[in-house]
């Protein structure tokens, strides 16, 4: 069984479910999940989680996340990209009408923190319903604004009425909200033209891979090298090791006196560790508790066969 996590390209056309339905038939293994949707129509990045390392699915989800957009103004759809149903279309003098200077600098006011109202046609839950079954069923809720981060906005491309740029965003974004919101400010309307995801994180769009480059690497029983373990998620963690005498607390998840580590004297109440035993094998991530001297496991990540 392959442990860790596969950085994967999607393609036009998939579910974030369908890549992983795909992966459980090319990789022959049912222990398999995603870290995070991405819409059908969109491509790029999307971090698959394998065996032991599905346990990050719900903490890989918080990373930031890096997008290349095509903004398409003039235009209002209903579900805030060119596949919905039509709403409004500007006059063609208004949009005639606009600057590059007008458009950039609604654009860049988006930096910062903003109030977006997640769209209808999303997977979020209102009293136990998916917004986009409701909206399927016709039928429109109040959606409560949520605050979102836009860390870098940089504008590529102006051809208008489009608009290329590139976002890095807080985890919660919805890129086809802020195109509508930049399209509202700008008083005409505007939608999500085409979306490709370059970042997850520590993962790049560079190294992503297709389906069939995955096909091509099990053939040659390279998957393997492709796998990245479920520790290197976590660098930024001190890295210490526990003694022989910690290999029962290690494999039954207990906490660790820190007299059973070999490590130097622990003093950050809190600071988060990766635990290794002492031949370099990695259990999980445990956090430091100076009251009791002791470090205390929060997620393990023993290796699944």
């Amino acid at each position: 069984m392959y442990n860790g996590i596969m950085n994967v390209y999607k393609e036009a056309g998939f579910t974030s479910h369908d890549v992983v339905a795909k992966l459980r038939g090319i990789c022959k293994q049912k222990k398999i999940g995603h870290t995070g949707t991405l819409d059908p129509d969109a491509v790029g990045v999307l971090p698959v989680c394998f065996g032991s390392g599905t346990k990050l699915c719900d903490m890989l989800t918080d990373w930031d996340k890096e997008y290349i957009a095509t903004l398409r103004l003039g235009v209002v759809t209903d579900t805030q990209d060119l596949s919905g149903k039509v709403l409004f279309h500007a006059e063609e003098e208004r949009i005639a009408a606009l600057t590059k200077e007008q458009v950039g600098e609604s654009i860049l006011s988006f930096l910062g923190d903003y109030e977006q109202v997640p769209p209808m046609y999303s997977a979020l839950k209102v009293n136990g319903k998916k917004l986009y079954e409701l909206a399927r069923a016709g039928k429109e809720v109040e959606r409560r604004p949520r605050t979102v981060q836009i860390r870098e906005l940089e504008i590529l491309e102006m051809n208008l009425p489009t608009v290329r740029f590139r976002v890095a965003c807080s985890k919660g974004t919805y890129i086809r909200t802020l195109c509508h919101d930049i399209g509202k400010k700008l008083g005409c309307g505007g939608v999500m033209a085409s979306l490709t995801r370059s970042r997850v994180g520590m993962f790049g769009i560079g190294e992503a891979l297709r389906l069939s480059e995955i096909e091509k690497l099990r053939d040659e029983d390279k998957i393997s090298d492709v796998i990245i373990p479920p520790d290197a998620v976590f660098k930024e963690c001190r890295e210490v090791k526990a003694s022989s005498d910690a290999r029962r607390l290690l494999e039954n998840g207990n906490k660790i006196p820190v007299s059973m580590l070999l490590a130097d004297t622990l003093q950050q109440e809190g600071e988060r560790l990766r635990m290794y035993d002492e031949s370099g094998r990695f259990y999980g991530i445990y956090e430091y508790y100076a009251d009791t001297n002791e470090a205390r496991p929060v997620k393990m990540f023993l290796p699944e066969r």
